[in-house]
C-alpha cells in the first residue's frame, strides 16, 4: 500500500497553521506528542455531545452509552497491540502506569494489601533482589524502579550502551536474583530498536517478569505484545494521535489477577464493609475514581485511524523519512548523530549536536524558520552522560511527515552554523 501524504496531512488541521510570522509549521516533535487528526478530534467531540456520563455507573441511558463507548474503546486499542480486553487497563499516561507496576510489586513485599490475592509473592521484592533495566531508559522507566530499589532494599543494575547506540548485550547483568527486567522497546532519543525476543529469553531464564516500555514503538511500528512475550507493557495516548491524559498498561491476565492494587477507592472495588473490602477483578481493580472516558474514546479512534492506514506502512514512510534525515544531517559538518546511523533496528527518531553551537541556540534558528523539534536531554540524561554531552537536538517523524520537512529540518542546521560562524 502506497502512503498519500498530503491526504493524510489533510486531516490534520493543526498541519495546516503557520508560525513565526507566516512561515509554515513544520512539525517534528511527534517523539514527545503526536498531532491528532480530525477522527479523533470528532470522535472526542461526538461522545461529549452526545454521550458524557460516569461509566460503570447509573441505570440511564446515557450511563450505559459511556459504558459501551469506554469499554469497546478498550477493546479496539487491545486488539491493536494483539491482547485480550481484560489485559488492558487505562492509565492516565504510560508514566503512571509503569508505576502502578512497581508499587504493586512493593505492596506485595510489604504485605499492604496483598491479602487476598493468590500468586501476590510472585511479586514480593526483598532486598537484595535485582531490577534490570538499560542505559537508554527515559526517566519514566528509571525512577520508579530507583525508587523500589530505595523502598524494598533490592539493587537496581542495567546494561551498558555502546558506541553505536545499540545495546551491550555483553554486559548482561542478570542473574538468579534478578526479579524484574524493564526497557524501551524503542529509545526516544536514539531512535534504536532493542532486541525483545533476546532479552525475554534471558529474563524467562531466571524466573524475571519484564516490562516493556513501548510508548515510542506502538505508535510507529506493528506491535503484538502477546507475541513477544512480555508481561507487562505500557503506551501513552497522546503519542500515537490520541488524546493527552490517557495511557495504556497492558499486563498478562494470569499476573493482573494476581497483582494488588495501587490506587484505591471508588469503581475498584466489589463490596465494602467498615471492616475492610474486597477488590473487583482486573481491569477495573486498577482504574480508581472516575476514568479519562472521552480520552479513551479518542484513544481508539486514533488506534482506528493507524489500522486502516496499517503500522506496516507506517513504519516503512518513517524510516524513509529517517534515512534522508540521517543521510543529510551527517553531510554537514561538525554535525554529530548519535545512535545508528542505518534504519536497521531503529526508528524514526534521529538525535545529534552540533559542534560549536549548543543544542538550544540551533533549536532556536530551526524555530525562527517555522521548524519546531525537541532540544535538551529529553528525559534521558544517564543516556546523554554516557555520550558526553549535556543536550542534544532530536527530530522525530511520523505519518504526516514529508521529504520536504526533512529538507527543512537539515537546511535549518546549515543555517546554524552559519549564524554562528562555525565552519
Amino acid at each position: 500500500m502506497s502512503l498519500d501524504v498530503t491526504k493524510i496531512r489533510g486531516d490534520f488541521p493543526i498541519l495546516a497553521r503557520t508560525v513565526r510570522g507566516g512561515r509554515p509549521l513544520v512539525y517534528l516533535d511527534s517523539g514527545a506528542t503526536a498531532q491528532r487528526p480530525r477522527q479523533v478530534l470528532d470522535a472526542e467531540r461526538s461522545f461529549l455531545e452526545q454521550h458524557n456520563a460516569a461509566v460503570h455507573r447509573g441505570a440511564h441511558q446515557l450511563a450505559e452509552e459511556a459504558t459501551d463507548a469506554y469499554e469497546s474503546a478498550r477493546a479496539r486499542i487491545a486488539a491493536f497491540v494483539g491482547a485480550d480486553p481484560g489485559e488492558v487497563v487505562f492509565t492516565k499516561n504510560a508514566t503512571e502506569g509503569i508505576n502502578l507496576v512497581a508499587y504493586a510489586l512493593s505492596n506485595a513485599s510489604s504485605g499492604c494489601n496483598a491479602a487476598g490475592f493468590p500468586g501476590a509473592e510472585r511479586f514480593e521484592i526483598a532486598a537484595g533482589d535485582e531490577i534490570v533495566v538499560t542505559g537508554l531508559e527515559h526517566h519514566a522507566n528509571l525512577v520508579p524502579w530507583q525508587e523500589l530499589c530505595r523502598r524494598t532494599g533490592a539493587v537496581l543494575k542495567w546494561f551498558e550502551v555502546g558506541e553505536d547506540g545499540r545495546l551491550d548485550l555483553d554486559s548482561d547483568p542478570i542473574t538468579p536474583r534478578t526479579k524484574i527486567v524493564a526497557f524501551a522497546h524503542q529509545s526516544n532519543v536514539l531512535g534504536t530498536v532493542l532486541p525483545v525476543e533476546e532479552l525475554v529469553r534471558r529474563a524467562r531464564a531466571v524466573g524475571a517478569l519484564v516490562l516493556l516500555d513501548a510508548c515510542q514503538s506502538v505508535p510507529h511500528m506493528p506491535v503484538n505484545l502477546t507475541e513477544l512475550g512480555v508481561d507487562f507493557a505500557v503506551f501513552s495516548g497522546h503519542k500515537m494521535l490520541g488524546p493527552s491524559g490517557v495511557g495504556v498498561l497492558y499486563g498478562r491476565a494470569e499476573l493482573l489477577a494476581a497483582m494488588p492494587p495501587f490506587l484505591t477507592g471508588g469503581s475498584m472495588i466489589e463490596m465494602v464493609r467498615m471492616e475492610g473490602s474486597t477488590y473487583a477483578p482486573p481491569p477495573q481493580r486498577f482504574e480508581a475514581g472516575v476514568p479519562m472516558t472521552s480520552q479513551a474514546v479518542g484513544l481508539a479512534a486514533a488506534v482506528d485511524y493507524l489500522g486502516e492506514i496499517g503500522m506496516d506502512v507506517v513504519h516503512a514512510h518513517e524510516l524513509e523519512l529517517t534515512a534522508l534525515a540521517i543521510e543529510g544531517l551527517s553531510a554537514i559538518p561538525g554535525v554529530r548523530i548519535l545512535g545508528p546511523t542505518t534504519t536497521e533496528d531503529r526508528g524514526g527518531a534521529v538525535a545529534f549536536v552540533v559542534d560549536g553551537v549548543h543544542a538550544h541556540d540551533v533549536g532556536q534558528v530551526l524555530d525562527d524558520r517555522g521548524v519546531a523539534i525537541r532540544v535538551g536531554h529529553h528525559c534521558a540524561w544517564p543516556l546523554h552522560r554516557r555520550f558526553g554531552v549535556a543536550a542534544t537536538v532530536r527530530a522525530s517523524f511520523h505519518v504526516y511527515n514529508t521529504p520536504d520537512e526533512v529538507t527543512a529540518l537539515v537546511q535549518g542546521v546549515q543555517a546554524a552554523r552559519e549564524f554562528f560562524g562555525v565552519s
